[in-house]
């Protein structure tokens, strides 16, 4: 599992339109529990639940969940602390998403590029 300082080695999101928990699990370095009680903590992270409860989570709530490991984790807040940040944070939160989707396509279109090559 990745160590608390390695946010910035985390694995490339797929462009795909749904994650399964699993999948997002692996994404973000964070075990299927911890997610399901982020859930419970953050009013921001809400996965589109179907057939059997079975979650499904969109782009969106990856880049969300690892704001949150980076927060909890990298950065030393308690949950309270990153649920008060990220609720401050609304304006500066599309901004930060924004930058992190761009982030996402440059290593996606160099990796294209490598292939090309």
């Amino acid at each position: 599992m990745l160590e608390a300082g390695n946010n910035s080695e985390l694995p490339a999101i797929p462009s795909k339109r749904y994650f399964t928990i699993g999948e997002v699990s692996d994404l973000c370095g964070v075990k299927p529990h911890v997610l399901r009680y982020w859930e419970q903590e953050f009013p921001q992270l809400k996965p589109i639940k179907r057939r059997g409860n079975r979650r499904y989570y969109q782009r969106h709530d990856v880049i969300m969940i690892r704001q949150i490991r980076g927060l909890l984790y990298d950065q030393g807040f308690t949950i309270g602390g990153a649920r008060q940040r990220l609720s401050g944070e609304v304006a500066k939160d599309d901004s930060n998403q924004s930058q992190q989707i761009i982030r996402q396509m440059r290593v996606e279109l160099e990796e294209i590029l490598k292939i090309l090559k």
